[in-house]
């Protein structure tokens, strides 16, 4: 939940008040002359630098202690003194006034904070941790500036100045992928490197060439969201996931992925369960076409992995008989994600030279698997949707000779805070599960490496 609203304020000649003289209210004060505000300082006394900008006219000061009538026809406030009961009661009066109110480092007492601020002018990046810590604020700060060319300020002014030729040109839905194309492509970096004239002319002819009639199907990406955790998505399902208009995403999907994708991208659950599939496959594979013959770009969003128990096949071989293009993102899957979190190596040396991946049940919802192929010693055996059949699936292996003390192991929501391990064997996991609050988001891992797992745990949620 977001302790503050993040906005824009424009406070061009509006007047805006700053209640000290010293150090830290000179950088609010220049800060706001930054921002194209009137300034008054209030203070008996000023810094040099204070000084040097009241004697060039760019504030206004009252050589005094601050006094309620101070506040009158502000548009807001920064308390910055060494008098915590000053700044208290400014904070006070300001509020009961409707007077946005800033505190420095007492956040408590603030209606509005000041981020950190990466300025790229007219684009301008705001970073905050809600008062909590403005030295990390600022080592993020920090890290983007590193990230974001300076001249990207540049850039955005030679968008803007073409804007009204691109909306003459093309309709409304179209215009996002024809800038896109054009900040990913050439032009951009044509002009980020200085030549300025060449990309002015690029950008012209492509302009003139663009027309609607141009404009074709558009495009699919199928897209592994991992195991759970968002830090570990590729870079390129986050930069596809951040072009999508229209996004369909799966159970498994967890809520710190979905945060991750485009905010104005339009979200459809598709999500499907044993025995429970709202959204039909064949109905999914319909949308993907109908979304993507409307010009969309379409983020199909899968946990683990599109092409490991994904349906990512049953969906491309779709996708290629209407002549749709697509991508495919893989990503890390729910059975690899689930053995390293868990400290369980899907292979070992001493324990495993082989690792089997089945599903728990089939199209027709049974469990009927090569049981014998599944019984091999010096093996792994990991097991998607398996949580409904695990009692069946455990007979079965100690019936084709199996161990019935052979380890076993069931990961629910693996990589995140709420990650579960719950360790038997063949004979005593079922019982151990029943007597869990377990739900379908799970793994299970068979096999002597499991053995291995309270001496490799190293994650702890």
């Amino acid at each position: 939940m977001m302790k503050f609203l993040p906005i824009f304020l424009n406070t061009r000649n509006q007047a805006c008040l700053v209640i000290g003289g010293g150090a830290t209210a000179n950088r609010k004060v220049e800060l706001l002359l930054r921002a194209q505000a009137k300034v008054i300082v209030v203070a008996p006394k000023l810094t040099e630098s204070l000084n040097q900008l009241l004697h060039d006219g760019h504030i206004t000061h009252r050589a005094n202690l601050f006094v309620p009538t101070d506040l009158q026809n502000c548009r807001l406030v920064i308390a910055a003194t060494n008098d915590k009961a000053v700044n208290k009661e400014i904070s006070v009066m300001a509020q009961a006034q409707g007077i946005l109110v800033n505190v420095v480092d007492q956040p408590e007492l603030c209606t509005f904070i000041m981020p950190s601020i990466i300025d790229r002018s007219p684009i301008e990046i705001a970073v905050s941790t809600g008062g909590a810590s403005p030295v990390l604020a600022r080592l993020l700060r920090a890290r983007l500036e590193s990230l974001i060319p300076a001249n990207y300020g540049k850039l955005a002014e030679f968008v803007a100045s073409f804007r009204d030729q691109v909306k003459q040109r093309l309709p409304f839905n179209e215009r996002r992928l024809f800038w896109e194309n054009v900040l990913q492509g050439s032009i951009a970096e044509m002009l980020l490197a200085g030549h300025t004239e060449a990309a002015t002319e690029a950008l012209k002819n492509l302009i003139n060439e663009t027309s609607a009639s141009d404009q074709k199907f558009g495009e699919v990406y199928l897209v592994g969201g991992g195991p759970g955790d968002p830090d570990l998505l590729t870079f390129r399902a986050l930069r596809l996931m951040q072009q999508a208009d229209v996004v369909l995403y799966d159970r498994l999907v967890s809520p710190g992925i979905l945060n991750l994708v485009r905010r104005e991208a339009e979200r459809i659950y598709v999500g499907k369960a044993p025995t429970n599939h709202p959204v039909p496959q064949d109905e999914i594979n319909q949308l993907l076409i109908r979304l993507a013959k409307e010009g969309k770009r379409v983020l199909r969003l899968k946990g683990g992995d599109p092409f490991l128990f994904g349906r990512g096949g049953e969906e491309i071989e779709t996708l290629m008989e209407e002549g749709i293009t697509f991508q495919i993102v893989p990503g890390i899957t729910a059975a690899t994600g689930s053995s390293a979190y868990a400290g369980i190596p899907l292979t070992h040396r001493d324990y495993a030279q082989s690792c089997l991946f089945v599903t728990g049940h089939l199209k027709d919802d049974s469990i009927n698997l090569n049981w014998e192929a599944l019984a091999q010693p010096h093996q792994t055996v990991v097991i998607y949707m398996g949580l409904r059949g695990l009692p069946v699936i455990c007979r079965e292996l100690i019936q084709q000779g199996m161990p019935v003390s052979t380890p076993a192991a069931l990961i629910q929501k693996a990589t995140t805070a709420k990650q579960r391990v719950l360790v038997g064997t063949l004979e005593t996991l079922p019982g151990t599960v029943e007597s869990a609050d377990i739900n379908l988001s799970s793994i299970i891992i068979i096999g002597d490496v499991v053995k291995l797992h309270e001496k490799l745990a190293w994650f702890t949620p």
